[in-house]
């Protein structure tokens, strides 16, 4: 993008940093510590959008409440809209790791989520707009005895 200054010449204006995301979670099975994962997610276009309208004041209904999981496993894609198959929930909370981060911590009790094969995570707005997708290559077969807690950081 160029800018005109007053004299005539132009400016370009670049991103310094890309929005981005970073996923982390443990499966327990029967409280034990089963599988940890940690890897970089995709922030969607709906999240660029509900950003917008938040720097702009529009406040009512564009922060992020819930995590989802599915059981879509095509790659994820800036355009992508909704989880397949959804369980979704409240989310357990917020912390600020560090200056430009916000985590969004969530858990999947064992009580929850029952006979899905889960293959894809995303969180979700107040407003039912997907914000940042991540799946996984094999699929977590939720039972009575998993449970699942992580945290999704979002780093600006």
């Amino acid at each position: 993008m160029e800018e005109q200054k007053k004299n005539g010449s132009r400016v370009t204006v670049t991103e310094q940093q890309p929005l981005k995301g970073i996923l982390r979670y443990t499966i327990f099975k029967n409280g034990v510590p089963i599988e940890k994962f940690e890897d970089k997610n995709l922030i969607v276009d709906g999240a660029r959008l509900q950003m917008a309208h938040l720097i702009a004041g529009d406040t009512a209904s564009r922060s992020i409440n819930r995590i989802s999981v599915g059981t879509n496993g095509n790659a994820p894609a800036v355009g992508d809209t909704a989880i397949t198959g959804a369980f979704t929930k409240a989310v357990t909370g917020f912390t600020y790791p560090a200056n430009g981060q916000v985590q969004v911590n969530w858990k999947l009790e064992t009580s929850e989520a029952n006979g899905m094969a889960i293959r894809e995570f995303g969180l979700i707005c107040a407003n039912g707009t997907l914000f940042a997708r991540r799946i996984r290559a094999n699929p977590i077969y939720k039972e009575s005895d998993i449970s699942i807690e992580g945290e999704w950081i979002i780093i600006f």
